[in-house]
């Protein structure tokens, strides 16, 4: 038997996931390869759904691992995509190839993180950012979009908060238009609280707006690379993705070299908290 029990609300989610992506019912039906007149009947609930064609719609739709398996349960379907623990012995040859990434990563910090910002692993070099933190932002589980906002984290040493800070809030609203996750709203309503009225200047550099972080050493300029499991079949692997910090000039490169091998390893497990 394929269902499982407690499904409902199908056409309102389709509907509400195909709204948030801005796609008229004919597109959705032409990039799902059915009519529109079907997905009216099934925005509408005069049709029920085969499990094919939820998934279907789930991959037209780019929607993510979780939210596909959340789309077939409000259909009555079993999910499709397991959801494994990080801890689980099944994910170790993905932990050690992580590990191996970050250390070789040094000397720029590089971090591994779960959706909205919870660290799952960091190198030695991620100090740099946790310097000077309040002990109640870097106890377990850590969030790191609000330790790089908040006045009692990293706020006080970005030399350009107001720019840098909107440049991280926009990439976190345009995934809120795609998810339509209330839970992301208010994260993002919070770390608004944290960045200064003024607008931001023209601090840019080419398509990045660089982290300008204020250390012993001098002011270093860091832009990042974001890099996630595009094949991923489990869903906690999809929710993963790579932070990794890179110098955007010479002295910024320096000042890293020269804290190699000054700061003990940093590696932290945890479960997301937003409270």
């Amino acid at each position: 038997m394929d269902t499982i029990s407690g499904p409902g609300g199908f056409a309102a989610e389709l509907r509400r996931r195909r709204t948030a992506r801005r796609l008229s019912q004919l597109e959705l039906a032409e990039r799902a390869g059915t009519t529109q007149r079907h997905l009216s009947y099934l925005e509408q609930e005069r049709s029920a759904p085969g499990r094919t064609m939820v998934i279907r719609l789930a991959e037209s739709l780019g929607l993510s691992l979780r939210e596909r398996n959340a789309l077939l349960h409000s259909a009555g379907y079993a999910p499709v995509f397991p959801e494994s623990r990080w801890e689980e012995p099944l994910l170790g040859p993905v932990r050690e190839a992580l590990d191996s990434i970050l250390t070789g990563h040094l000397p720029y910090p590089a971090l591994v993180l779960r959706p909205y910002g919870e660290v799952v692993a960091a190198n030695s070099a991620v100090s740099l950012l946790t310097e000077g933190a309040s002990a109640e932002l870097l106890r377990p589980p850590v969030n790191m979009l609000r330790l790089m906002l908040h006045p009692d984290g990293m706020a006080g040493r970005v030399r350009n908060l107001a720019a840098w800070g909107r440049h991280v809030l926009e990439n976190m609203r345009a995934q809120a238009r795609r998810s339509a996750d209330p839970r992301l709203d208010l994260f993002i309503a919070e770390l608004s609280g944290y960045l200064p009225e003024q607008p931001p200047g023209p601090d840019h550099l080419g398509f990045a707006v660089p982290l300008r972080l204020s250390c012993g050493a001098g002011t270093l300029a860091l832009i990042t690379t974001l890099t996630s499991f595009a094949t991923a079949t489990d869903v906690t692997l999809a929710e993963l993705h790579l932070e990794a910090f890179l110098p955007a000039d010479a002295g910024t490169a320096a000042i890293l070299r020269a804290r190699a091998g000054s700061t003990p390893s940093l590696m932290m497990n945890s479960q997301a908290s937003f409270e």
